[in-house]
C-alpha cells in the first residue's frame, strides 16, 4: 500500500524534504551571507490557507493580512534579526471580492509599518482556495544569530510572555457562549479589565500576534553592556507550535534535556476561567502565541526578565535528553486530518 502524507505526518514529510535542502535548514529561518560585512541575511517563508489558518468566521480580512506578516516577522525575531522587507504572493478564486483582498493588504501593511519594514514584491495567481504565501528577509549581526542547537547545560529557559491566550481567543471566536465566562471584571497586571474589554483583548491575542522584536532589542542592549564582552550564547525559537514543542525542539537540536519550574509557569486567569482543568494543556500545547523561548546563561536571564515585562524563567537546561513532565506533541500538525 502506498504511504500517504496523512499517514507520514508533518515531521515525517520534513525529514524527506531535508534530503534536498542545504545544511542551514532547521531553525525558524535560514541564515545566509549578507550584503554588509558585519551582517548576515535571514530568510523565512510561511503560507496561510483559507480553512486551515484563517476563516471568515474568526478572522477579519485586516487580521488575515496582519497575521500573514506577523508570523513571518516572528520567525525573524526568533533568529535575533531585524526585518528588511517582505514579499507576498496570493492565490485567489476568481469570485474573490475586491474589498476582501484590499482589506487583507491594509492589515498586512499596518503590521509592516508597525515594525519598520515594507512590502517589496510578490505575485498573484488563480487558485481554488484563498492562499497567502509570504517570504520575509532580515539581517542579523554576525555571530549573534539565535539558533536552536546552541543551548548549554546550566542555561536558563526563558519565555517572553504568557501562553494559552491565543487558544483562548480562538475558542471564544468559535463558541460565542464562552464570552459569558469573561464578562466579570478581572485584574490583569495593574489594570482592571471589565466585560467586553477583556473578551476583545483575549481575541486579539489570536487575531493579531505580536512579533517580539522588543525582546531582541533588550537582549542586544544587555549584551552591549557586558564588560568584558562575553561569547554570544543564546539559543531559542518562537512558540508558534506551542510552548512544549519549542522546548522539545531546542533540546532535541542541542542534544540536552530540560527541567521545568512548574510553580513558576504563569497561567492567565482568563485561560483558567475558560479551560478549567485543561488550563495547563492550553499553556503547553495551545499554540500560536508567537512568544520566544530562549536559553541563555542564568545571570543574563535574570537581567533580561527584570527588564522585559511578562518574561519568566521557566526552567533550566540539564544533561541527557529528558524533559520532565512534558508530553512530546505539537499544538498543531498538518496532514493529520
Amino acid at each position: 500500500m502506498t504511504e500517504t502524507i496523512k499517514s507520514l505526518g508533518e515531521q515525517g514529510l520534513l525529514k524527506i524534504f531535508r534530503q534536498y535542502c542545504s545544511e542551514v535548514v532547521g531553525d525558524d529561518a535560514a541564515v545566509m551571507g549578507g550584503t554588509l560585512p558585519d551582517r548576515q541575511m535571514v530568510i523565512t517563508t510561511d503560507m496561510l490557507v483559507d480553512g486551515v489558518h484563517f476563516s471568515d468566521r474568526t478572522t477579519s480580512p485586516e487580521d488575515v493580512g496582519w497575521r500573514a506578516a506577523a508570523v513571518n516577522l516572528s520567525d525573524l525575531a526568533a533568529m535575533g534579526a531585524k526585518p528588511w522587507g517582505l514579499v507576498m504572493s496570493v492565490g485567489l478564486p476568481s469570485d474573490t471580492k475586491i474589498d476582501w483582498i484590499e482589506r487583507v493588504y491594509c492589515g498586512f501593511s499596518e503590521c509592516l509599518q508597525t515594525y519598520g519594514t515594507e512590502l517589496v514584491g510578490g505575485d498573484t495567481v488563480r487558485s481554488p482556495v484563498r492562499t497567502l504565501s509570504v517570504t520575509a528577509f532580515g539581517q542579523v549581526p554576525k555571530n549573534q544569530v539565535i539558533q536552536r542547537n546552541t543551548a548549554r547545560v546550566g542555561d536558563a529557559i526563558v519565555m517572553t510572555g504568557l501562553h494559552g491566550l491565543s487558544k483562548a481567543g480562538l475558542e471564544i471566536l468559535f463558541k460565542e457562549e464562552l464570552k459569558e465566562k469573561l464578562l466579570a471584571p478581572i485584574k490583569v497586571g495593574n489594570r482592571i479589565l471589565a466585560g467586553q474589554e477583556l473578551v476583545q483583548a483575549v481575541c486579539r491575542y489570536h487575531q493579531r500576534p505580536i512579533p517580539r522584536f522588543d525582546a531582541i532589542a533588550i537582549l542586544h542592549d544587555l549584551l552591549k553592556q557586558q564588560n568584558p564582552p562575553s561569547e554570544f550564547s543564546i539559543s531559542g525559537m518562537d512558540s508558534s507550535d506551542g510552548l512544549a514543542d519549542a522546548i522539545a525542539q531546542i533540546c532535541r537540536a542541542s542534544q540536552v534535556g530540560a527541567k521545568i519550574y512548574w510553580r513558576s509557569l504563569p497561567i492567565h486567569r482568563a485561560v483558567r476561567t475558560l479551560a478549567g482543568d485543561r488550563a495547563l494543556d492550553w499553556v503547553l500545547y495551545g499554540g500560536e502565541d508567537f512568544e520566544l523561548v530562549l536559553c541563555m546563561p542564568m545571570d543574563l536571564a535574570e537581567q533580561f526578565v527584570n527588564q522585559l515585562s511578562g518574561a519568566v524563567i521557566i526552567g533550566e537546561v540539564i544533561e541527557g535528553n529528558q524533559i520532565d513532565g512534558l508530553e512530546m506533541r505539537s499544538a498543531f500538525q498538518h496532514f493529520t486530518f
